[in-house]
């Protein structure tokens, strides 16, 4: 299995939160509500969770890639 990593498009995100309500363990919000994500791969557990959080973004600026 290939490790997986969120990404953010900092010019489409609105700051709507949704992702951060869907996984607060790797997702923090800045003052601005904008989010802040963890370094490096998402740990195996919360890879579906992950995908639930990408999925949750009305803007589609979350994304959970695969790394090469």
């Amino acid at each position: 299995m290939k490790a997986r990593t969120l990404r953010v498009d900092p010019i489409a995100c609105r700051a709507h939160g949704l992702c951060a309500d869907e996984l607060p363990e790797a997702i923090t919000l800045d003052e601005w509500g904008y989010p802040i994500l963890p370094g490096g791969p998402v740990p195996p557990a919360l890879v579906r969770r992950a995908k639930a959080a990408a999925a949750a973004c009305p803007v589609l600026a979350l994304r959970l890639t695969a790394e090469q």
